[in-house]
């Protein structure tokens, strides 16, 4: 499903003193305060301590609003962050040997955001990002917002089905990529889709199954059909082409929508990104609160890599360090984690799957992580919604997810009667607010029952709220299996199952794993009379579905635990996976 954020639905995970900002807008009273006006700054000296509570007794809290939203769009937040700190280094991309100041930054950005108008690509036009982590990947996200084109996050792993379903969802026009990363080759994987694109002129793709991609964008290689990065970026840096992006810029709001997703004088801070870019807590809590507030954004590697990470860490002098449970225990458990220089690491952001207690406590006290905060949302939701304050106790942020975001309120709503809890009672977590997104793009059915009249988004998620107003996620009423912070839909998973001929019926449930909070279980019927192995099950799954959909534990049965009237209980059957697999 794809999801549609507005263009300032900015930073939201400040990095330094990490704050989340928020979605639509930036939390921020001026400039002079800008060093982390961050709506949940983390440094003691700023923050506002004047959390706001439960009302009546029930679980209902609506978030302060003494901070202000600033109604700019992301173009004219570079150009402010440029002019204020020209010199400061904005960016480090070590595998790319890529180090520049904002007005470096600033200066490339105008030219490729020239270049892409220049191509044909017009305000509102879908513009794909396919690839890991990069210094492209950081240039076409703010470009595209700089000319009003709408950035479509790709993940990465993509193959060629997944890929054709996600430009055709949303009518990509333009399409950036890689030539290869590791195993994945990008330019062969399109062909599948597009066989015409071999022979096309570049700019000029006529696919029958892609019928809105016309441009298509090569990184780092010179390849049939497509435009180089280099050559499109060059051809925007004329003054006629820049002209025409200064025009272009006024007819720019900060409402329009920047970015589609599939579902913070400042002290000099840096920030260490490894969680990828096609995620909001790359790109959102990343990229955006690097250029608000002038935080220098360092990405370690294209993809994540546990050593790479603290090499950067005590390379660059690092102070913040974002990250899943899973990420953060792969760096703790390196080798070789005592010979790195973390001394100049303070704080930093845990999100993306429920985090244990004791991985909370060995990340502040290892890492020197002091003012970690974790951080609880949707991509739905811009997307954090809950966060901790840099102060609250280790308990507090062991057994929590903090407390509501300004501008935002949650309540918790019983499921069988659909009223108010009291509190800390458990309930389905609905939220309201200006961090909720525009909508599933082109999917306005799907977009009313996700997101009532009333405007108030139903996470799925279980929750309780405490009489301080902390929020603790309890269980997940949806089926979707979060894998080291991967968001999986069993659903997806059982019909591509389903396609394989010796399968009768199929079904997928996430069980618990000690590295990646879940892991994958399909549970397999045969049809009568044939017989196959997980490994020839897996085998299948290669080269058609990402890496990480590919289930870890595949089961076969013969029947699933059900309800009186015949409906699969999932949660019992997750329960069976796990005590048949000593989980």
């Amino acid at each position: 499903m794809a999801v549609c954020v507005g263009m300032l639905r900015l930073g939201r995970l400040c990095a330094g003193s990490p704050g989340v900002l928020g979605a639509r807008a930036v939390l921020s009273r001026g400039w002079q305060e800008a060093r982390w006006q961050g709506v949940r700054p983390l440094s003691s000296v700023e923050a506002d301590h004047t959390a706001p509570l439960p009302i009546g007794g029930c679980s209902y809290i609506q978030g302060g609003s003494r901070l202000h939203l600033i109604n700019e769009t992301v173009g004219r937040c570079l150009d402010a962050t440029a002019q204020k700190f020209p010199d400061r280094e904005a960016l480090v991309v070590l595998h790319d040997n890529v180090r520049m100041t904002f007005a470096q930054l600033k200066e490339e950005v105008d030219k490729a955001a020239s270049g892409l108008l220049n191509i044909g690509l017009c305000k509102g036009d879908r513009l794909g990002m396919w690839g890991p982590n990069s210094y492209a990947w950081v240039l076409m996200q703010l470009a595209s917002a700089q000319a009003g084109i709408i950035l479509v996050s790709v993940n990465p792993a993509y193959q060629s089905t997944e890929l054709e379903y996600a430009l055709k969802k949303v009518g990509c026009k333009a399409l950036v990529f890689p030539k290869q990363f590791k195993t994945q080759q990008y330019y062969d994987i399109l062909k599948q889709i597009c066989p015409e694109l071999e022979k096309a002129e570049p700019g000029a793709l006529k696919s029958q199954r892609l019928p809105d991609l016309t441009t298509v964008i090569s990184v780092d290689a010179s390849l049939p059909g497509t435009l180089l990065l280099d050559e499109v970026v060059a051809a925007g840096s004329t003054e006629q082409h820049l002209a025409q992006l200064r025009h272009s810029q006024q007819f720019l709001s900060c409402h329009d929508p920047i970015n589609i997703q599939f579902t913070s004088e400042p002290k000099k801070l840096r920030m260490v990104l490894p969680t990828p870019l096609y995620h909001c807590l790359g790109s959102v809590g990343g990229t955006m609160v690097s250029v608000i507030y002038g935080v220098t954004l360092i990405l370690p590697s294209p993809g994540f890599d546990g050593k790479k990470a603290l090499e950067a860490i005590s390379r660059e002098r690092s102070s913040f360090l974002y990250g899943t449970p899973t990420m953060f225990v792969d760096i703790l458990n390196q080798p070789d984690f005592s010979s790195y220089d973390i001394s100049t690491m303070c704080g930093g952001v845990i999100a993306g799957s429920p985090a244990p207690p004791e991985l909370i406590r060995a990340i502040i006290n290892k890492l020197n992580m002091k003012e970690l905060v974790v951080a609880y949302g949707t991509t739905e939701n811009s997307p954090v919604t809950f966060m901790n304050f840099a102060e609250d106790t280790v308990e507090q942020k062991a057994e929590s997810v903090g407390r509501v975001m300004p501008h935002t309120e949650a309540q918790i709503v019983s499921t069988e009667t659909g009223t108010l809890t009291k509190l800390n009672t458990p309930g389905e977590l609905w939220i309201r607010g200006y961090c909720v997104m525009l909508g599933y793009w082109g999917d306005p059915q799907k977009t009313e029952e996700a997101v009532g009249q009333d405007k108030w988004y139903r996470t799925g998620d279980i929750a309780t709220m405490n009489e301080q107003g902390f929020c603790k996620i309890v269980g997940r009423s949806k089926d979707m299996i979060i894998r080291g912070g991967e968001n999986i839909y069993p659903a997806e998973l059982e019909d591509f199952f389903h396609t394989h001929p010796q399968v009768q019926e199929v079904q997928v449930v996430g069980v618990k794993d000690k590295r990646l909070g879940e892991e994958i279980c399909a549970c397999i019927r045969l049809k009568k009379g044939e017989k196959t192995t997980p490994e020839e099950i897996r085998a299948f799954c290669k080269g058609k579905i990402a890496h990480f959909k590919i289930p870890r534990y595949i089961v076969f049965v013969t029947e699933y635990p059900l309800t009186v009237s015949g409906k699969i209980q999932k949660f019992k059957l997750r329960e069976q996976m796990e005590q048949h697999l000593n989980l």
